[in-house]
C-alpha cells in the first residue's frame, strides 16, 4: 500500500502493566514472586519424591513428572521477564528476545495439554484395560509417549513463531500485553498475508487445543462408563480416586483457558485483560501442584515420608 511506513522492529515495549497505578505494581510484583517460587518448589519437590521414591515409578507418577518440567520451563519462559517488567519504568524486549518467548511459551504450554491428554489415556488404560495395563503401558511406550508430547510442543512452537516473525511488523512498536503473544503481535503487522496467517495459526493452536481436550474427555466417558460398572460404592471411590487430582488439573487448566480466549468480543479494559491473563500463566501453574500434591493421598504419604527421612539424617 503507497504511503504505509514499514519498519524493522528491532525491539517492542511491553505495555501490560503500564496502565495501572504505579503504587500496586510492587504489590504485584511480590504476589507474583511468591507463586512463582512456590510452583517451582512445589514441582521441583514432586520430581524429586518421584524420583526418590522407587514405589513411585510408575507410568502415572513419570507423566507426572514430566508435567511438572514441562510447568517449570513454560514458567520460566514467562514469568522472570513479567516480574522484571513490574519493577521497571523502560519494558522493552528485543525483537529476538521477544521471538524466543513466544517459541518457549508454545513449546512448554503445549507440551503441557498433551501431556495432560497422555495422562488420561493412562488413567484410561488403567481403568478399563487392568490386565493389558503393563503391556500397553511399558516403559518404552511410555517414554515415546512423553517423547511425542515434547515434539508435538515443539512442532507446534516451531509453525507458530515461524509465521509470526516473518510478518513484517510497521508503525508503534507497542505490545498491549505482558508477554509477546500472538494477538497483539497480529495488531502491529500490515501485509496482505497478515489475514491468512491469523487464520493459520488460530487453526493450528484451535486443532492442537481441541483435539487433546476430547481425547481427554473420550478417556473419561469410558473411564465413567467402567466405574459405574464396578458393584461395590468403595471399589467405584478407589477407581476414581486415582484420576481425581489429574481430572481437576484438566478442568481448572482448560477452564482459565476458556475464560481467556473464548471471552465474548466487545470492550475490555486494559486492566481487566491483564489481569485474566495472569490467572492463566501464574495462577494455573501455582494450582497444579497443590492439587496433585493434596488430591493424591500416595504422592502425598511419599512425601512426607521423604521430608522426614531427610530431616532426621540432618538432624543426626
Amino acid at each position: 500500500m503507497p504511503g504505509l511506513n514499514y519498519t524493522w522492529a528491532s525491539e517492542f515495549i511491553l505495555i501490560g502493566f503500564s496502565t495501572f497505578p504505579q503504587q500496586l505494581l510492587p504489590v504485584f510484583f511480590l504476589l507474583f514472586l511468591l507463586m512463582y517460587l512456590f510452583t517451582l518448589l512445589g514441582n521441583l519437590l514432586i520430581m524429586a519424591t518421584i524420583w526418590g521414591e522407587r514405589s513411585l515409578h510408575t507410568p502415572m507418577y513419570l507423566f507426572l513428572c514430566a508435567l511438572s518440567i514441562s510447568e517449570i520451563l513454560y514458567t520460566l519462559a514467562i514469568i522472570p521477564r513479567m516480574l522484571a517488567d513490574l519493577l521497571s519504568a523502560h519494558r522493552s524486549i528485543a525483537f529476538l528476545a521477544c521471538a524466543s518467548q513466544m517459541f518457549f511459551s508454545f513449546t512448554f504450554g503445549f507440551t503441557h495439554s498433551l501431556l495432560l491428554t497422555v495422562m488420561g489415556y493412562d488413567r484410561f488404560v488403567a481403568i478399563c484395560h487392568p490386565l493389558r495395563y503393563n503391556v500397553l503401558m511399558s516403559p518404552r511406550g511410555c517414554a515415546c509417549l512423553v517423547a511425542w508430547s515434547w515434539a508435538g510442543g515443539l512442532a507446534v512452537g516451531l509453525v507458530v513463531t515461524t509465521s509470526i516473525f516473518h510478518l513484517t511488523f510497521c508503525g508503534p512498536n507497542e505490545i498491549q500485553h505482558f508477554l509477546c503473544h500472538v494477538p497483539p503481535l497480529l495488531k502491529l503487522a500490515c501485509g496482505n498475508n497478515v489475514p491468512t496467517t491469523a487464520l493459520g495459526v488460530g487453526l493450528v493452536c484451535i486443532t492442537a487445543l481441541l483435539g487433546c481436550f476430547l481425547l481427554i474427555l473420550l478417556s473419561y466417558a469410558f473411564i465413567v462408563a467402567a466405574i459405574l460398572r464396578i458393584p461395590s460404592a468403595e471399589g467405584r471411590h478407589k477407581a476414581f480416586s486415582t484420576c481425581a487430582s489429574h481430572l481437576i488439573v484438566v478442568i481448572v487448566h482448560y477452564g482459565f483457558a476458556s475464560v481467556i480466549y473464548l471471552k465474548p468480543k466487545g470492550p475490555h479494559s486494559q486492566e481487566g485483560d491483564t489481569l485474566m491473563a495472569t490467572t492463566y500463566t501464574v495462577l494455573t501453574p501455582f494450582l497444579s501442584p497443590i492439587i496433585f500434591s493434596l488430591r493424591n493421598k500416595e504422592l502425598k504419604n511419599a512425601m512426607k515420608k521423604t521430608f522426614l527421612r531427610k530431616f532426621y539424617s540432618s538432624s543426626t
